[in-house]
């Protein structure tokens, strides 16, 4: 049985943040974050690595990445093109950013073959959250023509910064354990102790503590690129009039699996603390926390033995 594949997502073009914050260390021996999503990813089962990144960080990110991860592990690099569309669709002209994280995602159906896991460049999710989903997809198994997929859950109010609003998926969980239903809220900030997110940047609804938030820590199987693939022109055709900056969303492709009961989503609770990168304002709490697991043993002084 081959070993799940880890997907990371690091085409994003980090606009909040000013610059690309996929590479910025944050490592005492300039470790960046996804030094440490792979050394735990690695520790807990992972075997292939594909990265998700833009032709234009190609070079930057092949001489930050290779010379460490290539060396731990087969890695793949995939581009997401904003030309990669169906067949009779024309890109419109002065469209710069990418296509949103299903998008980011389809672009890995020619070298993804067997279960794997998704996540984003700029989080530092944990080490459990690894294992944990490492050792569901060991066992993932499509059954009945529903799909067998999981997601890690963190509490909503452990993954909010200080310094702006945030993107997550607001997850309902039924009972038993699993995904109910799913919405990607764009702009979710903190207002002292209270957690709201707005649509329209005027009208803010609150969100009530303790909901499990999605920071884009998926398990799925293979099945999903031909849903992924299938869905992507409806979605083009229904935004036609948004075209510019619409965005096919992962989340979304899910929640409309789960509606139309194709698949069944395992919520994988974590204790982990997540941390990301979203401002500049970000790195120092970033930095700090990193010092301070490698004080409790939980990483050794130079993840690699020889990052520069």
């Amino acid at each position: 049985m081959s070993k799940p594949t880890l997907v990371v997502m690091a085409a994003g073009i980090g606009s909040r943040y000013g610059g690309l914050k996929q590479i910025d260390p944050v490592g005492p021996n300039g470790e960046i974050i996804i030094d440490y999503s792979i050394y735990d990813a690695l520790n807990a089962g992972f075997e292939k690595v594909v990265f998700v990144i833009k032709k234009d960080i190609e070079e930057a990110f092949r001489e930050r990445v290779g010379k460490t991860i290539e060396k731990q592990c087969e890695t793949t690099y995939v581009f997401q093109k904003i030309e990669d569309v169906p067949e009779g669709f024309e890109v419109p002209s002065g469209r710069q950013k990418p296509w949103g994280t299903g998008h980011a995602t389809l672009s890995c159906r020619n070298v993804v073959h067997s279960p794997f896991a998704v996540i984003n460049a700029d989080d530092f999710y944990g080490r459990s959250s690894y294992q944990t989903l490492c050792d569901y997809l060991q066992n993932a198994r499509d059954r009945d023509d529903v799909y067998d997929y999981c997601m890690i859950g963190y509490l909503l109010e452990s993954t909010l910064t200080e310094h702006g609003h945030v993107a997550r998926g607001v997850c309902t969980v039924s009972q038993d354990g699993y995904l109910a239903e799913i919405h990607e809220r764009r702009r979710i900030e903190k207002f002292g102790e209270i957690t709201k997110y707005t649509e329209d940047g005027e009208n803010w609804i609150q969100i009530p503590k303790g909901s499990v938030a999605s920071l884009n820590m998926w398990g799925f199987t293979p099945s999903l690129f031909s849903e992924l693939g299938a869905r992507f022109p409806r979605f083009l055709q229904k935004n036609s009039n948004s075209i510019q900056k619409a965005e096919y969303f992962l989340p979304d492709v899910v929640g409309d699996l789960l509606k139309e009961k194709k698949a069944t989503v395992k919520v994988l609770a974590t204790n982990e603390r997540w941390f990301g990168i979203t401002y500049q304002q970000d790195k120092p709490g970033v930095k700090q926390a990193i010092r301070d697991m490698i004080r409790r043993g939980v990483y050794p002084e130079n993840l690699w033995g020889e990052v520069k």
